[in-house]
């Protein structure tokens, strides 16, 4: 038993590593950089929001399980800024992080790389509505934070931000539209470029 105990208590541990990966987006008091332990828990909180909101049949367990395990892959491979030349192989390295901590001798959960290949690979309407709100969560944020946060200071313009919620368009289109007028909104006060 105390063998058991202590290898999950490090598995607790390596979990916590989480903690230290550092995002570009603001929290909403603008005084530091969401870090993405937290960015995980604000997206298990808002899949269990907007699964009720929609009113859709959606596996809440499926969801918050997605939502938990989505950026374990960045304990090693960090995070990977969406907006960065090298987002084309993120998921690449992220799923190498993540074979390592789902390797890790104390892990008990047999389908964390199983759970974390399906948020990332899957099709989904769990996989599909966990990609919207990862989507939402940090653009929220910018447009709540210092002038827009990091559009600003990366001299993000309009069409850099619209190309990476075209994918929402067919899956959640109020959310789409909602989004395209929050888009106009920045651009007019400055904080996207209008390309």
């Amino acid at each position: 038993m105390t063998q058991s105990l202590d290898s999950i208590t490090d598995f607790m541990l390596e979990l916590d590593q989480l903690k230290n990966i550092e995002r570009k987006s603001f929290i909403t008091s603008g005084k530091r950089r969401e870090n993405s332990a937290e960015h995980s828990w604000h997206l298990a909180m808002a899949v269990w929001a907007f699964s009720e909101y929609l009113q859709d049949d959606f596996d809440l367990l499926k969801l918050m399980k997605m939502a938990l395990t989505h950026d374990l892959g960045e304990i090693y491979a960090g995070d990977t800024f969406l907006f960065s030349p090298d987002r084309g192989n993120a998921a690449e390295k992220e799923r190498e992080s993540m074979l390592k901590t789902a390797g890790h001798y104390g892990n008990p959960i047999k389908e964390l790389t199983q759970v974390w290949d399906d948020q990332e690979y899957g099709q989904s309407k769990e996989a599909q509505l966990l990609k919207v709100l990862d989507r939402l969560l940090p653009f929220l944020l910018n447009l709540n934070t210092q002038g827009g946060g990091p559009w600003k200071e990366f001299n993000i313009q309009r069409s850099q931000v619209l190309s990476h919620w075209l994918f929402v368009k067919e899956i959640a289109p109020d959310i789409f539209k909602w989004v395209e007028q929050k888009i106009d909104f920045a651009v007019e006060q400055g904080w996207l470029g209008e390309d």
